[in-house]
């Protein structure tokens, strides 16, 4: 059996990971990796979650299962955080998930089940794992319009004139906010009109929130998805706790529905329980406990929030730095864009020659499609990758 497998291709990012560590240069700078980093290069644990570990490992009785869809805390508290009250909690089924990679998965195993000849409409571009998942599924995927490479925002009429052509029962997958690799995001009055244009085309909207108080504030960045939830039929949503709680390796997402007719939550929470116990039967449950404990006490949540906002406006100040600096050196406002982007990353619009020669005259290590992760800069080496981005004629 084993000699009829074949060599799967290589994740770029982890290929990536490993050129840096063999690469001997102290002035090296590493702009691949998706995690949050502080100014000294560490992905800290934050306080709120310390203290709520503290707490649990004193009060906690049991390692039981808790049920086939988590901790029912966990998804009050998610789906709260997440939709607010832009629609009854009656509408809504939810599940944990291993991350928010599970909560993708999961969504699509949903969409199999319910609609197997569905065609799933992504951006272009989207996360690569989004890709990845929907090609080992053998599913239908079509790309729309997404980003301009001349202006390094959204192409909003190429992406609506492409969704044009969308087909009734059809799933378009959105990015809640902090569009991850390009870092441009659609206004509230874009989002209005998508939500029109679906809503006329039957179409239905899945949205992956991952970087939820990244952009411009923990409301802010939910705003887009509490519109569709509440304007649209059905919707999928899947949900990350791995950057705004920090806590990647604990594997913490969460996977809704929302539906206007609340006698189907039922039927979708059953779904839910269902593919929870196909995949993997119950779902970690340390990362979400400690998310319960954050977002249920006041002073946990208080200090989580505090701290949230710290991180976002630190990495609002390195892309305004680094814009300025880029000005300064370039001549040129061609780089503002990095300053208006959202989130973690921003993508340049160059080419692979020119991010390679990066890498290698000046050991700046980013994805080949020139996405960069704004969170792996601090003040000091700012100044140093604009010098080579103008450097290589970017």
């Amino acid at each position: 059996m084993f000699e009829n497998l074949k060599e799967q291709p290589a994740d770029k990012i982890l290929q990536l990971m490993q050129m840096y560590k063999d690469d001997p240069r102290e002035t090296k700078i590493d702009l691949g990796v998706g995690v949050y980093k502080d100014a000294s290069g560490n992905t800290p644990i934050m306080r709120a979650i310390k203290a709520a570990e503290k707490q649990l490992w004193e009060q906690e009785q049991t390692k039981a299962y808790t049920g086939l869809a988590g901790d029912p805390a966990y998804g009050d508290a998610m789906i709260q955080l997440v939709l607010g009250d832009a629609v009854a909690r009656e509408n809504v089924a939810a599940a944990a998930t291993p991350g928010g990679t599970g909560a993708v998965r999961q969504g699509f195993d949903l969409i199999k089940m319910a609609s197997p000849d569905a065609t799933i409409w992504v951006s272009d571009p989207t996360w690569p794992n989004h890709l990845s998942i929907l090609k080992h599924m053998g599913m239908t995927k079509v790309d729309y319009r997404y980003f301009d490479n001349e202006t390094r925002g959204v192409d909003f009429d190429g992406m609506m004139a492409d969704l044009q052509e969308v087909k009734a029962g059809d799933v378009v997958l959105v990015h809640g906010c902090c569009h991850n690799p390009t870092g441009a995001n659609l206004n509230m009055s874009q989002w209005r009109e998508l939500v029109v244009l679906l809503n006329a085309k039957g179409a239905i909207p899945m949205v992956d929130i991952a970087y939820q108080g990244f952009g411009d504030g923990l409301e802010e960045d939910a705003q887009a998805v509490r519109l569709i939830a509440s304007e649209c039929p059905e919707v999928l949503i899947a949900a990350s706790c791995s950057k705004n709680f920090g806590i990647y390796r604990e594997r913490t997402g969460l996977l809704m529905t929302v539906c206007n007719d609340p006698s189907k939550q039922k039927l979708n929470q059953g779904t839910l329980n269902y593919l929870n116990r196909q995949n993997y039967s119950f779902p970690p449950d340390h990362g979400a406990r400690l998310v319960t404990m954050v977002l249920t006490d006041d002073a946990l949540r208080a200090d989580w929030r505090a701290e949230l906002e710290e991180v976002r406006l630190s990495m609002l100040g390195l892309r305004e730095q680094l814009a300025s600096e880029l000005q300064r050196l370039s001549g040129s406002d061609r780089f503002g864009f990095i300053a208006q982007h959202r989130g973690m990353f921003s993508r340049l619009g160059t080419t692979p020659e020119l991010v390679a020669k990066l890498r290698e005259d000046h050991g700046i290590y980013m994805v080949g499609d020139s996405r960069l992760n704004i969170a792996g800069l601090n003040k000091t080496t700012v100044p140093i990758l604009a010098k080579a981005i103008v450097d290589v004629g970017i």
